[in-house]
């Protein structure tokens, strides 16, 4: 079967999801914001609590749609030149916004300082070398990284590791797509999320899971597990464009719904048990212990990629919600939604804190303003850095000025 049969099938729900995940990192971001007028409510609560996860979310569908994209094209062989090409197209992606944001981040440190705002927390990594472990997309990297400037770059660092390793992962992912069976893919997406399970709940000392090399095996775990993901998606495809069997369809609607069902009942467990709380005690920097995620919640994650395979095998139920102009759209924006939504989180603190809002009606305005101006500056982000300098970046390979099947979502009436 093609490796195009059946693409538009499901990138429309899987750009979807995009927005999803970025909204999600969002609002755990905007908790304290939330908290102060009350709508942290519970159930509610409790699911922003993890929605740092949105990021975990972003890895494997990472490793899904690249493994979609260049199974055939560079899993027979992955050559040099093939590699070359694959890692600038995907520097064309994440690297304009990210060092636009990485130096808007220093900015707004240094106006904040020169303006007399205190700023929570130790800016020892505001410093030349720092500065440009970050140009170079390395500073994740290691058993205790340094993270500084723009924070949510971390996890850029972390997919350029991912990328760097992709040619020799797509080798592998094509040779178990032709040689071993389905029942084989499948215990080697339980056994590439063993370590994961294993740390997730081995491992008390860092509640962001950060520390003794915990970025590294979440994206290496998680984006190798989006790639036999893909795989296994790729078999349930019947010969022709007809797309999948309608019993497959069916379980898959099925799962697409009952699996965020099961993600919130989850987080809710996770969120009332007391012995999984942190405390101020156990971090007595972090005055907000209590919006912090519980512990174990990247037991999670296996469901959040089996999420993925499900709603890339059906157009019913949450896909078709999905897949709708708007959320696409959100889809396309997301990237810089999750970049620079935290600066600008940044900004609107120091704004209320200098004019002295603290609650009441003019908050809960102000609360809209943060909301909306960041959907406002991701777009404009987007618009006018991102894509344009990304279709810049690819013309400058010889590629076509965009992916195609972004092409083709953006031509969908």
């Amino acid at each position: 079967m093609s490796q195009s049969t059946g693409q538009q099938k499901f990138i429309g729900q899987l750009t979807g999801v995009r927005f999803v995940a970025a909204a999600w990192v969002m609002l755990y971001h905007f908790q304290g914001a939330l908290a102060t007028i009350g709508l942290l409510v519970p159930v509610l609560h409790e699911v922003l609590r993890v929605g740092r996860l949105g990021v975990d979310l972003f890895f494997a569908l990472s490793g899904f749609i690249l493994t979609h994209t260049y199974l055939t094209r560079m899993g027979p062989n992955a050559t040099w030149p093939k590699s070359r090409h694959f890692l600038w197209l995907r520097l064309a992606r994440i690297y304009p916004v990210h060092f636009v944001m990485l130096n808007v981040a220093g900015l707004a440190v240094l106006a904040q300082q020169k303006f007399g705002q205190s700023v929570a927390g130790s800016r020892d990594w505001l410093n030349p070398v720092d500065y440009l472990k970050q140009v170079l997309l390395i500073h994740e990297w290691g058993p205790n990284p340094q993270r500084g400037w723009n924070f949510p770059a971390w996890s850029l660092s972390m997919e350029w590791l991912a990328y760097l390793l992709f040619p020799l992962l797509v080798l592998l992912l094509f040779r178990f797509h032709h040689r071993a069976s389905t029942r084989v893919v499948a215990l080697l997406w339980v056994a590439v999320l063993v370590p994961l399970m294993w740390y997730g709940i081995a491992y008390y000392g860092d509640p962001y899971y950060i520390s003794d090399w915990g970025s590294t095996i979440r994206i290496l775990t998680e984006f190798t597990a989006g790639g036999l993901t893909y795989v296994f998606v790729l078999r349930q495809w019947t010969a022709t464009d007809a797309g999948v069997k309608p019993r497959v369809e069916r379980l898959a609607t099925t799962l697409s719904i009952a699996i965020p069902v099961l993600i919130v009942v989850t987080a809710v467990v996770l969120g009332r048990i007391g012995a999984l709380q942190w405390s101020v005690s156990d971090l007595p920097d972090t005055p907000n212990a209590a919006d912090l995620p519980p512990k174990y919640h990247l037991v999670l994650v296996p469901m959040l990629i089996l999420w993925i395979g499900a709603l890339a095998l059906t157009s019913r139920g949450p896909s078709r919600f999905l897949a709708t102009d708007r959320l696409v759209l959100g889809g396309f924006v997301s990237f810089s939604l999750y970049m620079t939504h935290t600066v600008w989180y940044g900004l609107w603190r120091a704004g209320l804190k200098s004019v002295h809002v603290t609650g009441g009606a003019l908050y809960g305005v102000a609360l809209i303003g943060l909301v909306v101006g960041a959907v406002v500056i991701a777009w404009l982000m987007w618009r006018y850095v991102e894509e344009p300098a990304r279709e810049w970046m690819r013309k400058r390979s010889g590629d076509r000025p965009k992916p195609v099947e972004e092409a083709a979502l953006e031509a969908t009436p």
